[in-house]
């Protein structure tokens, strides 16, 4: 049996979601043979540290995996920080890992997925990330998985090699960039993604995630990622780090296992074009985006 890619799980704050995710992923098919270590971090104020207490109370609760090692925070590192530390903790040791945070219900065959996929594309340099979210696309004749250029955050797995890459320097990143680049990286402008990072730059946002995605879009890097999406989001409730409240990301997660994986190492044309058009709409016309506004600012 193939050596499975130990979890990390991230928790901070918010019982209610953490007890959702682990319930999740203890349903999953590899769960019992999966070694789980959950990260987490400290209280940033008085305030917090009652959630904080509560969430590790919860934590160390959990079976239903092979083995499950919890890592608490003295003081608060921040979600950026600590999924850095903590991902390249687990590369180091393992080779390879599976990021989860404290807000994402998981798929029976999510963990599947991502250990066939880290076997399948170990050695291959150009494969830097794999995804298991995907936005709810009308596009019905894609493959069961694609290849894609942008590296999604909620759900994903990566290997050692490829995290070698990763560039914490925002400046640096930044200075890399081409005028055409920056177009391709924000998906012919119909993503925020070159505005997440000059707010980054700025101390408007404390993102690894944006970090993580450049660093592979200048290695030339690929993302695998499914048609059907295999995570849902419970975060957009407005209770987490950098999430609103919204519903445009809402999906229904994949019941079937992933059994059709790329052979050919590109982007997939049709995959692109079929996410920008989602990107492109997904704010709906202009009396939607108003009826959403409003909502916003009655709740």
């Amino acid at each position: 049996m193939q050596s499975l890619a130990p979890i990390a799980l991230f928790v901070y704050n918010r019982p209610d979601h953490t007890r959702r995710t682990i319930s999740y992923l203890q349903k999953n098919l590899l769960a019992e043979d999966s070694r789980l270590f959950i990260f987490s971090d400290g209280a940033k104020t008085e305030a917090d540290q009652i959630k904080v207490n509560e969430v590790r109370a919860l934590i160390k609760q959990t079976d239903g995996f092979k083995t499950v090692k919890i890592l608490e925070s003295a003081g608060n590192q921040g979600l950026a920080n600590a999924i850095i530390s903590g991902v390249s903790q687990l590369v180091e040791e393992y080779g390879k890992v599976i990021v989860f945070e404290d807000d994402l219900l998981s798929s029976p065959f999510t963990l599947r997925y991502f250990n066939d996929a880290l076997q399948r594309y170990a050695n291959q340099e150009k494969v830097m990330h794999i995804g298991a979210y995907m936005y709810p696309l009308a596009e019905k004749s894609l493959p069961q998985t694609f290849f894609y250029r942008a590296a999604t955050s909620w759900g994903w797995a990566t290997w050692s090699r490829a995290w070698k890459n990763f560039n914490p320097d925002i400046n640096d990143l930044i200075s890399q960039f081409s005028k055409p680049q920056i177009k391709a990286f924000s998906i012919d402008g119909t993503m925020n993604f070159w505005k997440q990072m000059k707010e980054f730059k700025s101390g408007k946002n404390n993102s690894w995630a944006i970090r993580w995605y450049a660093s592979v879009f200048l290695a030339g890097g690929l993302t695998l990622n499914p048609s059907k999406s295999l995570i849902h989001n419970i975060g957009h409730d407005g209770s987490g780090v950098h999430s609103n409240k919204e519903d445009i990301y809402q999906v229904h997660v994949a019941r079937q296992v992933v059994q059709s994986f790329p052979l050919e190492l590109a982007e997939n044309e049709e995959a692109y074009q079929a996410i920008k058009h989602f990107l492109r709409n997904r704010k709906g016309n202009l009396l939607q985006r108003v009826k959403r506004f409003i909502t916003k600012k009655l709740s």
